[in-house]
């Protein structure tokens, strides 16, 4: 039985589609599935930041540190609803597990590698796709409560500066050259210059979805449920009981994945941090350039569509309903922090963010056939590695040595 395309690409978020362009660009036909359309998820409403010197991993021994006190507040940075407790723990047990300092220093590393190449990829790949115009230069400002918090961060700038990242610790009057009207209680910053941003994620995704159909892609909605390795390709269910072939699949469904990659006898331990959002008018406040505020784990985003406040980590699941109220509170706090805020008509938004235990995505190929190619499990970073991902995607698609090593991000490592 023949394959009907070269390749599909399950998932039509911005890792998805990047990777679906790159294989196009390698002169392979190209389909992308996804359960509801391009821009559906976490590329809708995730903070539009290409975050290059973010290159520590979330599992670290900073997070658990910091961890008891924010697990105590049900509104707070990092949380797990009583509900997804007992589920969650086996994962939790992984995350701690890669706190160590010898898997930190790894996972550094190897985040590191993926960064550089994803950085180098970006622009060349917005010139291609005709979104290059969407692409910021502004900055992140990292804000810290006193010295004390200041110093606590050191170790981890130590970490960017041995990788050749450039930032300045600033004290207030330099924090408010950069951006005005941050309240006196922010006496300390560091500015990041290398940290991009997207105009908007949503429009984004959306244009390389058009991007890739303009190109002879194909964008269509189906819902995947298994898949079936054969002698020449790969067969693809859908839900509704329809069948699609290919000769190779990309998984690059997201907080999905893992349920797909199931069906072909591969257990990846991955978990969904819940992330909230407010998206405000675009005129709620003069933002010059990203502030997180590392302390309370949120970020203030200006987009083309909005003053957008968000972040912090829910370990939920898929199931449960949205908690707005953690949006609610990260306003609330935006407000107190950025006292000329303006916080009426905003959007609220929860996305599922994919996230493996040790901070670094999956790319590779499937234990039970090299017909199937991992793409997920980027956390916060989807959008960050979104073009690097792309290009050792297409690489193993068409046979070639990556550009990077990719052990570490072996699907097989758990």
């Amino acid at each position: 039985m023949t394959a009907d395309l070269d390749v599909i690409v399950i998932g039509a978020g911005v890792v998805g589609l990047s990777c679906a362009i790159a294989a196009k660009e390698r002169g392979l036909s190209v389909a992308v599935l996804d359960r509801e359309g391009p821009a559906a998820g976490a590329s809708a409403g995730n903070a539009g930041a290409f975050a290059f010197t973010d290159i520590l991993p979330l599992a670290s021994p900073g997070i658990l540190k910091k961890a008891p006190k924010w697990l105590l507040d049900p509104l707070g940075p990092l949380t797990v609803p009583p509900a997804y407790a007992l589920k969650i723990a086996p994962w939790m047990f992984r995350f701690w597990r890669a706190c160590s300092a010898a898997r930190v220093a790894h996972s550094t590393a190897a985040q590191t590698a993926l960064m550089d190449l994803s950085k180098a990829e970006l622009e060349p790949f917005l010139a291609r796709t005709g979104t290059l115009a969407m692409l910021r230069k502004e900055g992140n400002l990292q804000v810290y409560e006193g010295k004390a918090e200041l110093d606590a961060s050191l170790p981890g700038w130590a970490a960017r500066q041995a990788h050749g990242i450039e930032f300045h610790h600033l004290d207030a009057a330099g924090m408010a050259e950069i951006q005005p009207g941050l309240a006196p209680r922010f006496t300390h910053g560091t500015f990041t210059p290398g940290w991009y941003s997207i105009a908007d994620p949503r429009l984004y995704t959306l244009a390389l979805a058009d991007h890739l159909r303009a190109h002879g892609g194909l964008v269509e909605r189906m819902e995947v449920k298994a898949l079936r390795p054969l002698e020449s390709g790969v067969e693809i269910i859908g839900a509704d009981g329809g069948v699609r072939r290919a000769a190779k699949v990309v998984l690059a469904a997201g907080a999905f994945s893992h349920r797909i990659a199931r069906t072909i006898g591969e257990a990846i331990p991955l978990e969904t941090e819940r992330g909230y959002n407010t998206t405000l008018p675009p005129g709620a406040f003069d933002l010059r350039t990203q502030i997180t505020f590392g302390g309370h784990g949120f970020v203030v985003t200006r987009l083309s569509t909005g003053i957008r406040v968000g972040g912090a980590v829910e370990l939920g699941g898929l199931e449960l309903k949205p908690n707005f109220r953690r949006s609610e509170a990260m306003l609330k706090k935006a407000q107190a922090f950025l006292p000329a805020l303006k916080p009426e008509g905003g959007v609220q938004w929860m996305g599922f963010r994919p996230s493996l235990p040790d901070s670094l995505p999956a790319i590779g190929q499937a234990r039970a056939t090299q017909r199937v190619i991992h793409a997920f499990g980027h956390g916060h970073l989807g959008l960050t590695q979104s073009a690097g991902t792309a290009r050792i995607v297409a690489d193993l698609l068409t046979g070639h040595k990556p550009a990077i090593d990719i052990a570490s991000f072996s699907p097989q490592r758990f």
